[in-house]
């Protein structure tokens, strides 16, 4: 069966305009309504009668929380991710509202308080959890959604997300290749996905060395960063290389490094994820990784627009490939 966004390809309209003619909205031109209805039913294109319902009470808006707890998204990932989705919404006249949260149970509470009261026709889930309550709160509620990461079971519903998984992988294999032996890992805490497939990557890269793994778990932030590495620095056997599962953790390694009077990529390797714009700047420049896709934002509008044209979950699911971007703190060991 064809589904909504194919028919509005094959009209030259945008998906806005073919849902309103096929629920006879009056904004839609008759003789714009009679070619739609025409070409739906030479295609055989029966409405998602649950997608439907949703479009005849739309609110037109599409809300996403903003965590404002440890383990959010650096803001300028976060927002200019969210500004060329919320770009892409606005063509098929979509809102993107913008929801501070503080804590896993107020941002249940803002969901609940928004669906029940109609107030956004779907959701965008950022910083996903692998057992995650608000992916399993919009599929109760039948809500369109998409998920900017993964959870253990991503076939169950659309998501986007970077492999960090194989990142890191690689990053553990190239600093092993420069003579490391020693690679510690940064960790973000175990229950974030992303935080899980980063240290999964850099775990088979450590046995494939036949090495003894040896890592610290923080708070993925600067402060998160600054503890780990100081721990970590402490230890009989110091690492001579380190794996940050986040930009802000690699930032806060490289002040406890500075403080020990210690080189980030003479004494030690350093390298992040995320590549923020001030990864460039910190002295020395910090080694990073990013998702190799400059439209994640927009990508993300496209899933989310066809899940509310009805399109099956299981059909929208993109794992990027994350790139190394190599800075002065990607070191040989001594």
């Amino acid at each position: 069966m064809s589904n909504l966004k194919i028919l509005a390809q094959s009209l030259g309209l945008s998906i806005t305009t073919v849902s309103r003619a096929l629920d006879g909205y009056s904004d839609v031109a008759p003789a714009t309504r009679e070619r739609v209805q025409a070409a739906a039913q030479a295609m055989n294109y029966r409405p998602n009668p649950a997608a439907r319902s949703l479009r005849r009470r739309r609110a037109e808006a599409v809300a996403v929380t903003l965590p404002t707890e440890p383990g959010r998204f650096g803001p300028p990932i976060f927002l200019n991710m969210l500004a060329a989705c919320g770009q892409r919404l606005a063509e098929e006249g979509l809102d993107l509202m913008l929801l501070p949260t503080a804590g896993r149970a107020g941002e249940m509470d803002t969901y609940r308080r928004l669906l029940d009261g109609r107030r956004a026709d779907a959701v965008i889930v950022v910083r996903t959890r692998l057992e995650d309550e608000r992916v399993a709160f919009m599929k109760e509620r039948g809500i369109p959604f998409v998920t900017h990461g993964r959870t253990a079971q991503p076939e169950e519903h659309a998501f986007i997300d970077g492999d960090g998984e194989a990142g890191f992988r690689d990053a553990a294999r190239q600093l092993a290749s420069s003579g490391h032996r020693r690679i510690a890992h940064i960790a973000a805490p175990q229950d974030f996905t992303f935080a899980h497939l980063r240290r999964k990557g850099w775990l088979d890269a450590v046995e494939e060395m036949n090495s003894e793994p040896i890592e610290y778990t923080a708070q993925p932030t600067e402060a998160g960063g600054y503890e780990a590495a100081q721990w970590l620095l402490q230890q009989d056997a110091p690492p001579t290389a380190l794996l940050c599962a986040t930009d802000s953790m690699a930032i806060g390694a490289l002040s406890a490094l500075k403080e020990r009077g210690l080189a980030a990529g003479r004494d030690i390797a350093v390298i992040g994820h995320d590549n923020l714009p001030s990864a460039a700047f910190t002295d020395p420049p910090l080694s990073s990784m990013e998702i190799a896709a400059p439209d994640v934002g927009r990508q993300l509008a496209e899933m989310l627009i066809a899940r509310l044209g009805g399109r099956d979950a299981r059909e929208l699911q993109t794992i990027l490939p994350v790139r190394q971007v190599p800075r002065a703190t990607h070191g040989t060991a001594n």
